[in-house]
């Protein structure tokens, strides 16, 4: 049975490093040295070295390192098809050929800061290998190629590597070696500021699935006492969000569309329509919409799918951004704010379209300033970007907030949101008038699926934004007409869900005034037993109800089966129209029609093909 040694310590002040060595004999071999006079750890076997410094690690021999794939980061086409492959796996002296075939050289030396280690690996834990055994080939190259033949599919599939199980994974690799006499060198490095970050995150995201204001001060106040950049804190977020089980799932589901997509060569019109469809999810659930990006980068391979449009706002962006990040540093000038609502134009259309080039030019942007101004550029170049960011900022706040509004349930602001909306209503109509009605709301009222709450609450609110710009109402009193419309929904669900079920239950027929009037009466005194309502329910409310689900009934029992028997989308389209049912609410029914009678939820999706 193998034994294993563990060596624990610091370099510097922020790598913690755990060094392993198993193997029958490992209690009767030297495997390390300290230089003091260096601050150096040599760890070794015959024909292998690593050593660890202050600064980073330097080695030869055979070996490599893995890690966990953080979410967000660039995946090999095989691995990311392979769901089972979680891990990623780098060999010294590896390459490989266009053709995807990895091919092994003698020449394993090499040496990386600790920087590199957690900037290309994962953020928070990486672990480094090498093997000692007789049985392995002489050359170097033939090593690693017998090393990924016996060690390499479990490398890159362990659980244990995500968890820090250490013990686990060596009890999963030396026995992979089949040899009793070798010895199995794993060395684990932890960026402690890092790992700091991310379990702070962690608790505050995995407990409401929201970051509140003061959770993100207390973020920013640790990043800034570990000077941690900008780009680690973003990956080690989006890594996070993404390991929550709701966020998973229906991010995997979008990974598996773009995979399928990828391995057909295009992407149809229904996959494109359940693509739309996952990101509507996503803003009803609260999904960040930054666990898709690198999915959409998939978009761009091997497809064409951009129009002259897009090419001019892409166009139209990067010329004003080297104009005057790049080409005229050294002259004064500001964006002027043509050129700003240009910018955001072209966000929006790039959002639209799920394309994060515009993406990739504002952080080479922001990549390009940084860089002037450490080399000595006046630290006043950042005001031109700064205020891009700021405008940018403002329109993802209120990009959300509406969207929110409009397609969420039980969604409450508070008075200082409205603040914040009035004064982002004020600096986007700066910039062209009636600027913030065009970016946020004439399209979002042609959308298929904006509900009857949604439009209630999104016009109220853009109303009262314009009679409080017009000294004719206030702040609160557009807080309490919100308030009023959000208590209207909150009671039309649950009573929605209480009248169902009791006529399902009880009341086989509801069609005259005594049978809706004791309905009522019932209903009343159970939400009010349960403390789901304290008063009594407004009369429209009840009756909206009893016609939902009289309309709900019809389309079950007449409409839809004629539907799918003459795979009939105008009827369709022709009821969601004129019903005045929410379309998400009419899509729930369908599919548990479908799951109620077995039937191929594939057809459903036919029929919904192109209404996104």
């Amino acid at each position: 049975m193998h034994k294993d040694i563990r060596l624990h310590g610091m370099m510097g002040e922020q790598t913690e490093y755990f060094v392993m060595v198993a193997g029958n004999d490992a209690y009767q071999r030297y495997f390390f040295n300290i230089v003091q006079e260096e601050d150096q750890l040599r760890i070794f076997s015959p024909g292998n070295e690593m050593i660890l410094s202050p600064e980073g690690i330097s080695y030869h021999g055979n070996g490599g390192n893995f890690c966990e794939y953080m979410f967000g980061v660039d995946q090999p086409a095989s691995d990311l098809a392979k769901p089972e492959i979680i891990n990623r796996l780098v060999m010294y002296g590896a390459r490989s050929d266009e053709d995807g075939t990895v091919r092994f050289s003698d020449r394993t030396s090499g040496s990386a800061t600790y920087d590199n280690i957690f900037f290309e690996g994962n953020a928070v834990c990486n672990y480094f290998y090498f093997v000692h055994s007789n049985l392995l080939s002489r050359k170097l190259k033939n090593q690693q190629e017998e090393l990924v033949k016996q060690l390499g599919k479990c490398l890159k599939r362990s659980e244990a590597v995500g968890d820090e199980r250490d013990d686990v994974i060596i009890s999963e690799l030396y026995p992979l070696l089949n040899d009793e006499s070798s010895q199995l060198f794993v060395v684990k490095l932890i960026n402690r500021r890092h790992r700091e970050y991310r379990d702070l995150f962690r608790s505050f995201y995995f407990r409401n699935k929201k970051i509140s204001d003061e959770d993100f001060s207390r973020l920013v106040a640790v990043a800034t006492a570990h000077k941690i950049d900008r780009y680690q804190q973003e990956r080690i977020r989006i890594d996070a969000m993404y390991r929550s089980p709701a966020n998973k799932r229906i991010v995997d589901e979008y990974r598996n569309i773009l995979l399928a997509c990828n391995a057909k060569g295009e992407i149809s019109n229904l996959d494109n329509a359940r693509l739309t469809r996952l990101k509507t999810l996503s803003v009803r659930n609260k999904i960040p919409g930054a666990l898709f990006y690198t999915l959409d980068e998939m978009l761009n391979k091997g497809r064409n799918l951009k129009n002259d449009r897009e090419r001019d706002y892409v166009a139209a962006t990067r010329e004003i951004l080297e104009g005057i990040f790049f080409r005229e540093i050294a002259i004064e000038s500001k964006i002027d704010r043509d050129d700003m609502l240009k910018l955001i134009q072209a966000k929006k259309m790039a959002m639209e379209s799920r394309d994060h080039s515009y993406d990739q030019l504002m952080l080479d942007a922001s990549k390009e300033c940084d860089e002037k101004i450490r080399d000595g550029a006046d630290a006043s170049l950042l005001d031109g970007f700064s205020y891009v960011i700021t405008y940018l900022d403002r329109f993802d706040t209120v990009s959300n907030l509406i969207n929110q509004l409009a397609f969420m349930e039980n969604v409450r602001v508070n008075e200082d949101m409205l603040r914040g909306l009035l004064e982002h209503k004020a600096a986007f109509d700066n910039l062209h008038k009636d600027c913030f009605h065009e970016l946020f709301i004439r399209e979002l009222f042609a959308n298929a699926y904006l509900g009857n709450f949604g439009r209630r609450k999104v016009r109220t609110l853009m109303e009262g934004l314009v009679s409080i710009e017009a000294l004719e109402s206030t702040i609160e009193k557009l807080y309490q007409q919100l308030v009023e419309i959000d208590h209207e929904e909150r009671i039309s669900i649950v009573l929605l869900e209480h009248v169902r079920d009791r006529i399902r239950n009880f009341y086989s027929k509801f069609t005259t005034k005594s049978d809706q009037e004791a309905l009522r009466r019932e209903v009343v005194e159970e939400l009010k037993t349960k403390k789901l309502i304290r008063s009594d329910i407004p009369n429209h409310l009840f009756d909206e109800t009893i016609f939902t689900i009289k309309k709900e009934a019809m389309y079950l029992h007449a409409l839809l089966p004629q539907i799918i028997a003459e795979k009939n989308v105008s009827l369709r389209e022709d009821f969601l129209e004129n019903s005045g049912l929410d379309r998400f609410y009419v899509e729930e029914l369908e599919r548990e029609y479908y799951e109620k009678n077995s039937l191929n939820i594939e057809e459903l999706y036919q029929i919904r093909k192109g209404l996104s």
